[in-house]
């Protein structure tokens, strides 16, 4: 099968690239590489059955030719930078909603009728029932990401109907491993980096998330694609457990060997938009066998020792 992957040269993307090619697929990548790396698509470019496509997703052209011939899409490429969305609004709405209307019309143009696509579970804002269904009630939108990928959601759902398409859209936590390049800790082993006695800490240190393993991730989106039946099928991505900011602070540093000092900003949010407790139910993913195979302490102690071995990539950008 022939399947078109967007932001292949990403975290979430390569490593989708390397499963499906090792499945036995042939993948078109498609990446702008605004924040993919190259080295991350070094292995994939060796393989016979790989073309990788550089170009941006708002050249509809460009990517209605990467398209021709697929038959699966998995659409991943976005605007991911959730802290300084305030900053720069119409980057939203260009790389995750409009991006994703473009995905949509060219494979209408080709005929492609399956879409994976990559939600976030940042549509819940902050949700009033947790651990959160997919089902749950949708509370007013709190950060300019998850408001332009709900819009995106909405499109999506919208061609599905009219055009016959069939989608699943995967609402994630933050995902952690090999290829990381972005988040909290990132930033953090970037911090204690330049100076390991003292390490900053946005908001209290309270905030309550949930994180998942980036092959997990991947297990569980090739699974729902084979196994789903509705025209679009919602699954929420995470674990059923969560950590403190500050717990996962403990676990950096005890890995590290280090002990700095702390200094938080105060307050329960880091940012704006930053949701105080992230927990999302899962049930209907591990209704199709699927379960995470790593904790979350293990996940932050595997993209740890990634960071430790792949320093370049705390400046590549």
């Amino acid at each position: 099968m022939r399947v078109l992957v967007t932001g292949a040269a990403g975290f979430i993307g390569s490593t989708l690239v390397d499963r499906l090619l090792r499945d036995g697929h042939e993948v078109v990548g498609f990446d702008n590489f605004s924040t993919g790396q190259e080295e991350f698509v070094a292995g994939a470019l060796g393989n016979p059955r790989y073309r990788l496509e550089r170009a941006d997703l708002l050249d509809l052209d460009a990517l209605r030719a990467a398209m021709a011939g697929s038959e699966l899409v998995f659409h991943l490429a976005a605007n991911a930078d959730v802290r300084f969305g305030i900053d720069h609004p119409r980057r939203d709405l260009e790389q995750n909603t409009i991006a994703t209307w473009n995905v949509l019309e060219a494979m209408r143009g080709h005929g492609v009728r399956r879409l994976a696509f990559s939600s976030t579970g940042s549509v819940y804002g902050e949700a009033k029932v947790i651990p959160t269904p997919e089902d749950c009630p949708f509370p007013v939108q709190t950060s300019l990401y998850g408001a332009s990928k709900l819009a995106a959601e909405g499109l999506i759902e919208a061609y599905c109907e009219g055009f016959g398409m069939k989608a699943c859209i995967f609402r994630f936590v933050s995902i952690m491993g090999e290829r990381y390049t972005h988040g909290h800790v990132f930033d953090f082993y970037k911090q204690l980096l330049e100076h390991p006695d003292e390490l900053h800490v946005l908001g209290n240190g309270r905030q309550r998330k949930s994180y998942l393993y980036v092959q997990d991730c991947v297990n569980a989106m090739l699974l729902a694609v084979e196994h789903a039946a509705d025209p679009v099928s919602i699954f929420n991505l995470g674990t059923d457990e969560y950590c403190e900011v500050r717990q996962s602070i403990q676990w950096i540093c005890e890995h590290l060997g280090l002990s700095p000092k702390l200094r938080y900003g105060g307050g329960d949010r880091g940012w704006i938009g930053d949701n105080p407790f992230i927990l999302l139910d899962c049930s209907r993913m591990r209704a199709l066998g699927w379960a995470p195979q790593l904790t979350i302490q293990e996940a932050i102690a595997r993209t740890v020792e990634y960071l430790r071995s792949n320093q370049g990539i705390l400046t590549a950008r």
